[in-house]
């Protein structure tokens, strides 16, 4: 589907109990031709204000990150779609490059990457590992799918990559206790998957992984540049590394 020589555009959105930040997301993504927002059920007002801004809502039992994102690609009929989450906002430098982009797409160009920019603890965290963060998040239809099992899915399209410039923005975690949370919830995912390698020791994961975490994020990386904040994120890496060497252990004495 094009509107006259351009090519249209849906911004698909998958959500779950997302009433504070889902109407500022699908704000950001308002210049495009179709919104698509897949609800996993929400009990807060998310499908009602997504409803309101204008979008398609589709409620849906949850099937996972990758294959409730791949349904939604399925779903549209524009000829480009920009997968976005609920805490992330379009900046207008880059609604600009995709508008550009669709003016005129070149034909070797299946995808587009995007540098992630996040606001965590009042600041943009621009150093350690969590910027530029560039991920995929444009394709043509029927030129991507998500792949990747449990929290690590990534968008991968069939063709040449081209390179944005404008940012992503990530309304991250709400606090420290948000971020708490969610390192808690990924890590049990990754460990179910750390465990079934079977190849890694607990022992040598948890002594020297974590701190190697840390040193990357905050000295290599540049993490001491974000103030106090830059060195919670490298800390919580840190954690994040621990916890899940940690949890693998634990399943697999629980697998003897």
């Amino acid at each position: 589907m094009s509107i006259g020589s351009r090519a249209t555009l849906a911004a698909c959105v998958i959500t779950l109990n997302e009433e504070d930040r889902i109407g500022e997301c699908l704000d950001s993504v308002a210049f495009a031709d179709e919104l698509l927002v897949i609800d996993a059920g929400s009990t807060d007002g998310t499908v009602e204000i997504a409803r309101r801004k204008g979008a398609r809502v589709i409620v849906r039992d949850w099937p996972g990150y990758a294959a409730q994102k791949n349904f939604g690609l399925e779903q549209v009929s524009s000829d480009w779609v920009l997968s976005i989450d609920a805490d992330e906002r379009v900046t207008p430098e880059l609604a600009g490059e995709m508008r550009a982009l669709l003016a005129a797409p070149p034909a070797a160009v299946a995808g587009c990457s995007v540098p992630r920019l996040t606001w965590y603890l009042g600041r943009w965290i621009r150093h350690g590992d969590w910027y530029p963060d560039r991920k995929v998040r444009l394709v043509r239809r029927g030129r991507g799918r998500w792949e990747g099992a449990l929290v690590h899915e990534r968008l991968v399209a069939e063709g040449g990559i081209h390179r944005l410039r404008g940012d992503l923005l990530h309304y991250t975690y709400r606090d420290v206790a948000d971020h708490l949370s969610t390192i808690d919830r990924f890590t049990t995912e990754a460990a179910r998957a750390l465990a079934a390698q079977r190849r890694h020791g607990a022992l040598a994961g948890m002594l020297l992984h974590p701190p190697a975490k840390f040193l990357k994020m905050y000295l290599l990386k540049g993490g001491f540049l974000d103030g106090l904040p830059g060195f919670i994120v490298a800390v919580l890496g840190s954690y994040y590394v621990f916890l899940k060497y940690a949890k693998a252990w634990e399943l697999r004495q629980g697998a003897k």
